[in-house]
């Protein structure tokens, strides 16, 4: 029976199926986990998936990225299900297929990007549009890859390598890496053979693990394959016992592989080397022998050896018993296993050390017998048998072949003993060489045990010292002294035994000296120890060394070169012969200049090719300057001096030492020549510095501008900088005055005249065009006038950035004459008169008719002219009048009046009605005002510098003023005007006395003549008119007779 369960458990298991299902029904989507780390050009893929959805099985994928640049930007790569959904710069690699989505089941697929990019890094999206009947889940998920540069490198030596079966096979493969990540490398060697696919024969994985393939498993684990590491990035693979079948092409494949997130591995890169063909012939069975041994004659005691050599292919695969035979008789066999077998008699010998028996290697066999006997001698041979080992172990015979017999003689040994030393070459030249020969007599076999000692005594010594020795078991012995000599030096002792020479190559001078040889006869005792039987000393022989005679000719040829500065001056040295072709030559250049006494040092180049500079080129700064060449025949030697100066003009020449190495490996001076001298003549360019010398005459007026041209019509460089200075000469100065100056740096500088005169601000200087200077002067004044010139000083840059003056000239001059205006002031000289009113007021008019210029301003006074008086009356006896000139009033340019005398004082009235219209008014006109007024005029003008000078002057007519009393009578008014009294009362006298005797002369005279009394045309004979008199009783001064050109009211 069932037990009910609680109400409350029942809930909560109902609750918890719901919320599973809720949990199975949620949408989840999920992306390969990063951060990836994938290498540039790789193929990548990234896998999404989507679960916990709703809607049909095949689910629509949408690809995007996040670039790091814009990390908030959505850039839309791929979709499954819209062609239009890839961005403009996705779309060309989506179409080409670069970029494509592979689903691997409905609701999962792989992201493909089959060459990745940099610019591919980012952080990719992949979105699944919902199709769920609720929005509840993830729709999306996100992961990040990276791009790093593919650092991968594979690299095998490629050939094509020839073996034989059976041989050996070793080639290596150099894997290397710089990835920043932590990363594993796994190497893999394959053979492929013609179209065939790879055969893996065995790898290193990324754990270490060294697996082979199938086909060469069985190898490796016998040891016929291995792979191993030689170095920090090598690997060698060899194969032993190769097979026909592994004839094709070697290569290496390597891998680099990364551990994702997830854990897992990922080959990011794989690349392969490039490949080596191996040949492998497959070899036969024959094989052939054959006896060696050096000579058929030998003396008691000298050893012997006789060498069987094997040939056959694979010999270290095969087996071959070897056995030796005297006259037909065995001495000894050996077995596969290289043990020799001897019979009794050659047993005890090789117990003794006289005889042996031995495998050198696989294909040769040595019986060498140390010392022979008299018995020796016989028909020697040996027999090869070629052995196959039965599974059990065990060997039977097979083919077996043997080669001639080699016949040999042992003589017996001969007695006496005598030394002599001999050369055929006692003087020798250096790096000659010479013979030194210690001739033994009698003639021992070289088994003989004879030591020969050669002594030697430099020259200029007097002790002897030993320098090699021949020892008596054959080795070499060198003195202390004399370790130099091994290295020229070679001993040997004929094959007789009888002549022991010494042989010296490349003598220097430290071989020569006097030589001589001491031969020892030994003997070996039992007990292996030695007894000196005899010695012998040789004569001396002396070796003179010499210094070649040198062939050293230096060109003596004499040249001149003349060039403008900042070309280069070729210098060149020809050794036209020299003693050997191995000569090394220092060559010292020299100049020569007339203040010296002998040539200086410019440079030096040693035998050895090392640059030293001279004191001439260190004081002279001619270090940068200098460059040295020297022909690949090496007999032309060609110093350049760059960028020439003109004190680099003198007499160059060129001092060669030649040197030649000694055989001791030291350099010495063998002879030294001087060349010819080349004379060198430096000169600044030709000046063609040219300035226009055209006279010209200019006349302007003042305030004008004037315009001075300085024109450079050609000049030395293009490159040049000119300096252009004007000058003037004034009148009444008998110097010419600076005015100003273009400095080459295009600095203007005023010079005193300018500077302490008013023409500094009104100079101009410009060059509208290359050559073309002009001096503008503004507002020209009289001062300015002058002759005018200008000094063209032209500046080049020699080789040392220095600037210099080259060159300069002058123009022409150009003579300026300013002039002030003509005056054409002129003034209203028409005379009038004028009676008015005491107490009334007269007005005096200042007429400009004309005037200079429009700028001028005029002075205008005006004058009152009166008749002097003398004792208050006029003397009748002065033969002239004289008059007083009182200034009435006086107008200055400054506008400032001043007045005559106190008379005027309030009475005055001035008004510039005009330009050149000034009016007086006389107020309250009394008598005292009577009298001829005029007023004089100076015509003012200002210089361009504001100074006014006075240009004209001119004074106008005069005006003749009457003022009357204002109850004056005629009487009063005859009396107070001189001219009008005396026109009264003095003129009419004599002009009637005159008209009387006129009308009385032509009476008597027509009464004589029958003419008639009248004229021709009824015109009197004379009319004249009666001037007016002014005449006044009451006068005191007598009348006086005055014409006046105007009328009197």
């Amino acid at each position: 029976m069932r037990t009910a369960r609680p109400p409350l458990v029942s809930l909560l298991l109902l609750l918890l199926v719901l919320l599973l299902g809720m949990a199975f029904a949620q949408r989840h989507v999920a992306v390969q986990e990063g951060p990836l780390y994938r290498t540039e050009g790789s193929h990548v893929t990234l896998w999404c998936k989507v679960s916990g959805y709703q809607g049909p099985a095949e689910q629509t994928f949408q690809w995007s990225i996040y670039l790091p640049s814009a990390s908030e930007r959505e850039v839309q790569i791929v979709s499954t299900a819209d062609p239009s959904f890839p961005y403009a710069i996705y779309t060309q690699r989506v179409r080409a297929q670069e970029i494509y989505v592979e689903r691997v089941q409905g609701d999962a697929v792989l992201l493909h990007i089959t060459e990745l990019q940099d610019r591919d890094a980012g952080e990719y999206e992949c979105h699944t549009p919902n199709t769920d009947e609720r929005y509840f889940g993830s729709y999306s998920a996100k992961t990040n890859l990276t791009v790093i540069p593919d650092s991968l490198r594979v690299t095998a030596v490629p050939q094509t390598l020839h073996r034989v079966e059976r041989d050996s096979l070793e080639l290596k493969c150099e894997v290397s890496k710089s990835t920043a990540q932590h990363s594993h490398v796994s190497i893999s060697w394959y053979r492929q053979r013609g179209g065939e696919a790879p055969v893996e024969i065995i790898s290193l994985s990324r754990d270490f693990v060294l697996r082979a393939g199938g086909t060469y498993a069985q190898r490796h684990a016998t040891g016929d394959v291995r792979l191993d590491k030689v170095g920090e990035t090598t690997s060698k693979l060899t194969i032993f016992n190769l097979h026909p079948s592994d004839q094709g092409e070697f290569y290496c494949e390597a891998a680099e592989w990364i551990q994702d997130p997830d854990k897992s591995w990922y080959a990011m890169t794989r690349k392969r080397s490039q490949g080596t063909i191996v040949n492998v012939q497959a070899t036969d069975k024959e094989f052939s022998v054959r006896l060696e041994t050096e000579k058929r004659m030998y003396i008691v005691g000298e050893p012997v050896e006789f060498r069987c050599i094997l040939e056959a292919q694979n010999i270290p695969d095969r087996f071959f018993s070897i056995s030796w035979a005297f006259n037909s008789s065995l001495i000894a066999s050996l077995g596969p296993n290289a043990v020799p077998v001897l019979n009794n008699e050659f047993a005890q010998r090789e117990a003794l050390g006289q005889l042996k028996v031995a495998k050198e290697s696989d294909n040769v066999f040595v019986l060498k017998i140390y010392r022979l006997r008299l018995e020796d001698s016989g028909k020697y041979n040996c027999r090869v048998t070629e052995r196959e080992k039965t599974v059990t172990g065990d060997f039977i015979d097979k083919e077996s072949k043997r080669p001639k017999n080699i016949p040999i003689t042992v003589l017996p040994l001969k007695a006496g003993f005598a030394v002599t030393a001999i050369s055929r070459t006692p003087g020798v030249t250096y790096n000659e060489s010479f013979d030194l020969q210690c001739i033994i007599k009698p003639h021992y076999p070289s088994w003989v045990p004879v030591s020969v000692t050669w002594r030697f005594q430099p020259a200029g010594s007097s002790e002897f010292h030993d320098l090699v020795t021949f020892t008596r078991d054959g080795g070499v012995q060198w003195g202390d002294r004399y370790l130099g000599f091994r290295t020229r030096t070679a001993i040997e002792k004929a094959e007789s035994s009888n002549n022991v020479r010494l042989s010296i190559s490349r003598a220097s001078d430290t071989e020569a000296g006097k030589y001589q040889c001491v031969a020892e006869l030994w003997r070996k005792n039992y007990n292996s120890s030695w007894t000196r039987l005899a010695d012998r000393t040789s004569n001396l022989l002396e070796i003179r060394v010499l210094r070649p005679v040198t062939k050293l000719q230096v060109s003596k040829s004499k040249r001149s070169i003349t060039l403008v500065e900042n070309r280069p001056i070729p210098l060149n040295c020809s050794v036209k012969s020299q003693t050997s072709p191995d000569s090394h030559f220092a060559v010292l250049w020299y100049v020569h200049k007339p203040s010296d006494a002998d040539g200086k040092l410019i440079l030096k180049t040693t035998h050895s090719s090392a640059f030293e500079y001279g004191t001439y080129a260190e004081e002279e700064g001619l270090r940068g300057r200098l460059q040295f060449e020297r022909s690949a025949s090496g007999g032309l030697f060609s110093l350049t001096v760059q960028r020439a100066e003109v004190r680099d003009s003198g007499s160059y020449y060129c001092h060669v030492e030649e040197w030649l190495l000694s055989p001791n490996h030291a350099w010495y001076k063998l002879a030294e020549e001087v060349s010819g001298r080349t004379e060198v003549t430096v000169k600044q360019p030709d000046n063609r510095l040219h300035v226009n010398q055209t006279h010209r005459n200019i006349t302007v007026l003042e305030n004008q501008w004037v315009m001075l041209e300085c024109q450079v019509s050609s000049r030395t460089s293009p490159s040049s900088q000119l300096q252009v200075e004007w000058y003037v000469w004034r009148p009444g100065h008998p110097e010419k005055e600076a005015v100003a100056r273009l400095s080459r740096q295009n600095t203007l500088r005023y010079g005193d005249l300018a500077t302490l005169g008013n023409l500094r601000g009104r100079l101009h200087l410009e060059s509208p065009s290359p050559g073309l200077y002009l001096l503008s002067i503004q507002n020209a004044t009289v001062r300015d006038s002058g002759a005018y010139d200008c000094r063209v000083e032209e500046w080049l840059l020699d080789p040392s950035d220095r600037w210099y003056k080259r060159a300069e000239d002058l123009s022409g001059l150009t003579t300026l004459i300013v002039k002030q205006p003509e005056p054409t002031l002129q003034v209203d000289t028409a005379t009038a008169n004028l009676t008015v009113q005491e107490k009334e007021s007269f007005q005096l008019d200042c007429s400009i008719l004309s005037r200079s210029s429009p700028k001028s301003h005029f002075t205008v006074t005006w004058y009152n002219l009166r008749a002097k008086e003398v004792g208050g009356r006029a003397e009748e006896e002065e033969k002239e009048d004289e008059e007083e000139k009182e200034v009435v009033l006086s107008v200055g340019l400054d506008a400032i009046f001043s007045s005559g005398t106190g008379r005027w004082q309030d009475r005055l009235c001035f008004q510039r009605l005009s330009a050149v219209l000034f009016r007086l008014t006389v107020l309250q006109a009394s008598g005292t005002d009577t009298g001829n007024y005029s007023c004089r005029v100076e015509e003012w003008l200002a210089d361009p510098s504001g100074v006014w000078y006075r240009l004209a002057e001119e004074e106008s007519g005069t005006v003749a003023v009457h003022v009357q009393d204002a109850g004056s009578t005629l009487q009063s008014v005859i009396c107070s005007n001189d001219a009008l009294f005396y026109f009264v009362f003095f003129y009419p006298f004599p002009i009637f006395g005159i008209l009387i005797i006129t009308i009385l002369l032509v009476r008597f005279k027509s009464r004589n003549s029958s003419k008639n009394s009248e004229g021709k045309n009824g015109v009197p004979l004379l009319w004249i008119k009666e001037p007016h008199l002014n005449y006044s009783p009451t006068c005191l001064e007598p009348p006086v007779l005055s014409i006046h050109p105007g009328t009197i009211d």
